[in-house]
């Protein structure tokens, strides 16, 4: 006896009703998708039956066809029918969800601010290009010449120690996360024709400890202008034209002899300013000098014909004694609320 399906009123009958049993038993889209494929499909019972049809007699097929043909439409009637019912209450529950109560507390938006720090920096910038001169760029990632050799660091210099210094290894390639943007000066004198007058701003490294006034990572100002003639004094009135602009025109400062590897002379540069919070003092600035005479030799400029000066100052520090700021936390964990209070302009 053949194992085959037979197609009999008794077997069409039973698989019509396990198919509106489980069409019925369907209570989303997703259920009613796989028992489409289980009852209507090809390879489900009522499509076994259709196929068979074209293997019976001629004098049986008509009869089958109609039997099968019925079932067939009257398990899709029923696929449709609860169709509908599902995509109306699936239609139902999405508005439901996505419907907006008139009556609530709206959310306010509140506007954002930019961080004080990138602000400052664009302010040094502005100030800069104002007075005809340019932006200088350069790499944080820093070959150990420019940052360290070309600046007439000697070998032995305690900046270059593994304690102040990012070294990336291996160390033999002499490459480290610049120290401070003095690299981009000499990136300036190699690449620029004289006269040259270029002001880098932008993230300097070094292994200092995160507390309330230091910082691994900070942001620095420098500039050096090489011409003919220059002297301190045109020094003097840069930085005294730099102190106006960011501090106000009751600014002052004032210059003290310092040593520094890359200008000779050097100075420390001091300001006195009123802070936001009404304090007024001298502030230690910044580092200054006319620019060694070594640095120039470095670029291939000659010393008894060219002159400069060059200084430089940390951005971070500015901002908390002009500001009245008291902890570094503040401005390195970037909470909004921080930023908030500056605004747009700082």
């Amino acid at each position: 006896m053949s194992d085959a399906p037979q197609i009999t009123e008794n077997a069409v009958d039973a698989a019509v009703e396990a198919a509106l049993a489980a069409i019925a038993a369907a209570g989303d889209s997703a259920a009613l998708k796989v028992v489409r494929a289980a009852h209507s499909a090809e390879g489900s019972p009522l499509a076994n039956f259709n196929a068979l049809i074209r293997d019976l007699p001629g004098d049986q097929k008509a009869a089958a066809g109609k039997l099968v043909g019925g079932a067939r439409a009257q398990v899709n009637a029923a696929f449709a029918a609860q169709e509908s019912v599902i995509l109306a209450a699936e239609e139902s529950a999405k508005l439901e969800a996505e419907a907006l109560d008139v009556t609530a507390v709206p959310t306010r938006w509140r506007a954002g601010a930019r961080h004080p720090l990138s602000l400052l920096m664009e302010q040094m910038s502005d100030l800069f290009i104002s007075m005809g001169w340019e932006i200088g760029e350069g790499p944080e990632l820093e070959h150990e010449w420019f940052n360290f050799d070309a600046l007439n660091f000697d070998e032995d210099h305690p900046a270059r120690a593994m304690q102040d210094t990012f070294y990336v290894e291996p160390v033999e390639r002499h490459l480290v996360m610049r120290t401070h943007t003095s690299p981009v000066q000499i990136r300036s004198l190699l690449a620029r024709p004289l006269p040259v007058y270029v002001a880098a701003v932008g993230r300097v490294y070094r292994t200092d400890e995160l507390d309330a006034t230091h910082t691994p990572v900070f942001h620095q100002i420098e500039g050096i202008a090489i011409d003919k003639g220059l002297t301190m004094a045109n020094l003097r009135g840069t930085l005294e034209h730099m102190a106006h602009a960011l501090f106000g025109a009751g600014a002052q400062i004032r210059l003290r002899p310092n040593y520094f590897p890359f200008t000779e002379p050097s100075a420390e540069m001091d300001v006195w300013v009123e802070n936001a919070k009404g304090g007024a003092r001298w502030i230690e600035w910044g580092g200054c000098g006319m620019v060694n005479p070594n640095v120039l030799r470095s670029a291939g400029i000659d010393p008894d014909e060219y002159q400069g000066f060059a200084f430089g100052m940390g951005i971070d520090r500015t901002l908390m004694f002009r500001n009245g700021l008291t902890d570094m936390h503040d401005i390195v964990e970037g909470d909004v609320r921080f930023s908030r209070q500056f605004g747009m302009v700082v």
